[in-house]
Order: structure tokens, then C-alpha cells, then sequence
């Protein structure tokens, strides 16, 4: 196993040094066609103690590799790119909690042509289109996003559309089909097998949202509406969801020696299946999630915040309709926790205030301390993402402690990184009392991480 790994770094770091001297705009006198090559590669290990998620080991060691590569050209407006995934992993065993969240191996995940018009709509205003295949970060990236930390990443097949206006306004429309990432069966991802990844109209995602900066005083606000169309397909059953979200959201950005703020709120509502047989009952939705924080940044070298953070996504109840709220293809790891082998707090069924101290002392150096409290907000539905669950209700619903903290250094200036995360979870009474939840107290997580830029 020692040497496996040895074997990755050097993998990792040949790769980087290969394409060392490609990276950068290559164009006569800066004008006229321009290419570019740029990438990285991520050599990740980690390790789980008491894992928190039912049904997989107690203690368990994952180590994952991706490789990025993005090529760019851009002639009379046109800006083409392509750029290609590859993601696997190594040291799983059946007890593993291993899917297309660690694999997608040799995936063109963006393919797209993008065009850019200035002042079409009067001075300062700017109209966007992007065709293809790509990735999406849309507003605060809580319901469509193009996950970082996961080792695989969210791609969408379709259309996109910017604009900006005078005075602060922006809007962004997308009508997309989420790729659907292959191979998805166990034996396939363990092999790490290559298949396409898939888009159908069996899986269509729509919407957009409008922004305006110094809407209210310094705060920017916010709109925004998805709707996320499924269907079963060939081998591939499904919830059948049909789901609208509409939400809000102000903010002001951080400044030295200030408080800062944010506060978004969604409504989901639609039909989903109760089962994933073809013949279940459908059952209507009303489900919710809330967002809030307040910061203050001192006026240091450091660049320290400190924030105090509240989220609340609404859980399943009996009575026939559907209350859990669904985070479409949002992130985590900048709300909650780290995905890989821990992923196990989402936007879904938890209560949970927080704390949190981050600070950037110099260019090479940056980190974050939090401590959340968790709870339930429904006691007969499982927990976020844990799969812990007591139908009766028996359980209570604090779910317990988490103290969760990262550091980042360059080794190289904006070509080599290392990133370590650490997680400790004290379960409360839900975690340690329902009927499947796995038998130790305490989940342990740490992850080291290396990237290599070029």
C-alpha cells in the first residue's frame, strides 16, 4: 500500500512538471487568436475513525487522484474550451463507501463555445452565451455548483445565458441536462472502468437568478428559480422528481474593520415518487432550507473573521406529503463539512447553529477552525446524509458536536499546495441510539492533500 502511494506522487507530480512551462496565453502582442493550456492534479489520502454513515466500515482509508486539463482558444470574440476529468481511487474494499463521487475516469466534462457582446443593451451592459458542455457556480453555489472538494465535480449539457446592465443589475439563465455520471455500478467504478457520461432529457435542470448590487444600502439582493425535471429511464429508476425552488438572498461582502452578513431562504415545492417502483404513489412536496450568518473582520495582517452561522433544512413527516429538502446539485464543504469517505452533513433534515474563525496571514497561508451543534428537524426522518435513521422517532434528534478545521500552504507559489483537514464528531444521542447507527461515539476524519498547478 506504501508504495502505491509513493507511486501516485510521483504520477501526480510528473504530470505537473510535464505541462510546467504550457500554462498561459499564447498570443502575438497580446492581440489576435490566443491559446491556452492550463491544469492540475490532486493526490488526496484519507482516513475515517467511526464512521457515521450506516451500512459501511468503522474505520476505513481511501486515497484518490484527479487530473484536470483545460485548453482555451479565443479569436474575433469566440472563446472555445474543452477540458477533461479524470478522477479515481484506490484502497476501497466492500465496506468502502465508494460511487462516482470518487470516479469519473477520462470524462470531457466541459465542451463548449462561448461568445461575449459589449454594450448591447447601452454603455456598460454585456451579453453572454455558452453552449456546450461545462461546469455551473451560480450564485451561492447552494443549488447549482461544480463541487471542488468532491473528487468528481457536477457537469451540465445545454445552454447558458449572462447579462449585466446598468447599475448593478445581472441575470444568468441556464436550460440544461445534468450529466449523468457512468459507469454507476459497483463493479464499474471499482474497475474504474470508462463509459461517456450520459445526458437525456430524462434529467432536465432550468432557471436562473437576477442580482442587483447596493440594492439595500451596501447589500446586494438577490433572486432565484430552478426547476429540476426527472423520469425513469432504461436501467435507471428513478424518484421521478419534480421539483421548483424559488429563493433570496442578501449579502454584503467582508471589509476590513466592518460586520458583514448573509441570509438566503428557499421554498421547494413539486411531486415526487414515494418509492422508485413504477408503480408508487406520488407524493407532493413542501420542503424548505434557510441560510444566515454574521461576520467581522479585523482590520490585521491576518485578515481574521470571525462569524456566527445558522442552517436549517426541513426534514420528511409523517402524513403523506414530502418535507426533505432537496439540494439539487449543490455544494457542502463550504457550509458544512468535507464529502469523500465523511460526507455526511448536507443541506437536508438538520438543525445547526455555528461558529467560525478563518484567517489569511500571508499568500502562502491560509485556515479555518469551526464548531457546529446539530440537530434534527424532523426525528422520524434520517439525517442528512447519513442514512441514520429511527422511524418512531424514539431517538431524540440532537445529533451531536462537530469541530472541523483546515490549513492550506503553497510550497510553490500558485503551483504546488498542501491542504490538510480535520474533522471530530462527538455524536449526540440520534447518531448513537437509532435503531442502524453505526456503534461508535466518536467519527475521526483527517484528508492530506496534494496539488500540483501548472
Amino acid at each position: 500500500m506504501v508504495k502505491t502511494y509513493v507511486s501516485l506522487s510521483r504520477v501526480a507530480l510528473g504530470c505537473a512538471a510535464l505541462c510546467w512551462n504550457g500554462a498561459g496565453w499564447a498570443a502575438a502582442d497580446g492581440a489576435g487568436p490566443a491559446f491556452r493550456l492550463s491544469g492540475s492534479v490532486r493526490l488526496r489520502h484519507e482516513i475515517i475513525d467511526g464512521q457515521a454513515r450506516a451500512g459501511f466500515d468503522a474505520e476505513d482509508s481511501l486515497t484518490n487522484i484527479r487530473t484536470q486539463l483545460l485548453a482555451e482558444y479565443q479569436a474575433d470574440g469566440w472563446r472555445l474550451g474543452a477540458e477533461l476529468f479524470d478522477s479515481r481511487a484506490w484502497g476501497a474494499d466492500p465496506g468502502t463507501p465508494i460511487s462516482t463521487n470518487e470516479v469519473n475516469t477520462l470524462e470531457l466534462v466541459q465542451a463548449y463555445a462561448a461568445r461575449e457582446w459589449k454594450d448591447p443593451f447601452g454603455k456598460g451592459s454585456s451579453l453572454g452565451v455558452t453552449l456546450g458542455r461545462m461546469t455551473l457556480n451560480l450564485g451561492s453555489r447552494r443549488l447549482v455548483a461544480a463541487d471542488d472538494y468532491r473528487n468528481t465535480t457536477n457537469g451540465y449539457t445545454g445552454i447558458r445565458t449572462d447579462l449585466t446592465a446598468a447599475k448593478g443589475w445581472k441575470a444568468t439563465f441556464i436550460y440544461t441536462l445534468p450529466q449523468m455520471r457512468r459507469p454507476d455500478d459497483a463493479e464499474g467504478v471499482r474497475d474504474h472502468k470508462v463509459r461517456l457520461d450520459k445526458e437525456s432529457f430524462d434529467l432536465v435542470l432550468w432557471g436562473g437568478l437576477v442580482s442587483k448590487a447596493k440594492a439595500i444600502g451596501p447589500a446586494m439582493a438577490e433572486v432565484s428559480y430552478f426547476h429540476l425535471g426527472e423520469r425513469d429511464a432504461p436501467g435507471r429508476p428513478t424518484r421521478d422528481r419534480s421539483l421548483d425552488t424559488f429563493g433570496g438572498r442578501i449579502m454584503t461582502d467582508p471589509a476590513p474593520g466592518r460586520f458583514d452578513y448573509e441570509v438566503e431562504a428557499f421554498y421547494q415545492w413539486g411531486g415526487v415518487s414515494a418509492s422508485l417502483a413504477p408503480t408508487a404513489a406520488r407524493q407532493d412536496v413542501s420542503a424548505s432550507f434557510v441560510h444566515a450568518d454574521v461576520g467581522y473582520s479585523l482590520a490585521d495582517k491576518w485578515k481574521t473573521r470571525f462569524s456566527v452561522e445558522f442552517d436549517r433544512a426541513s426534514g420528511d413527516r409523517p402524513g403523506g406529503g414530502y418535507g426533505r429538502f432537496d439540494t439539487l446539485f449543490g455544494m457542502r464543504r463550504a457550509d458544512f463539512a468535507p464529502a469523500g469517505l465523511y460526507n455526511a452533513i448536507t443541506r437536508a433534515n438538520i438543525v445547526t447553529p455555528g461558529v467560525r474563525v478563518e484567517a489569511t496571514p500571508d499568500k502562502r497561508l491560509d485556515w479555518f477552525l469551526s464548531y457546529r451543534a446539530m440537530w434534527l428537524d424532523s426525528a422520524t426522518d434520517s439525517f442528512a446524509t447519513t442514512g441514520v435513521r429511527d422511524a418512531s422517532g424514539r431517538s431524540g434528534k440532537f445529533a451531536g458536536h462537530q469541530v472541523e478545521g483546515r490549513i492550506r500552504y503553497w510550497l510553490i507559489p500558485s503551483r504546488l499546495r498542501f491542504e490538510y483537514d480535520g474533522l471530530l464528531l462527538a455524536k449526540g444521542r440520534f447518531l448513537r441510539d437509532a435503531p442502524n447507527a453505526p456503534p461508535r461515539k466518536w467519527t475521526r476524519y483527517s484528508s492530506f492533500n496534494l496539488t500540483a498547478s501548472f
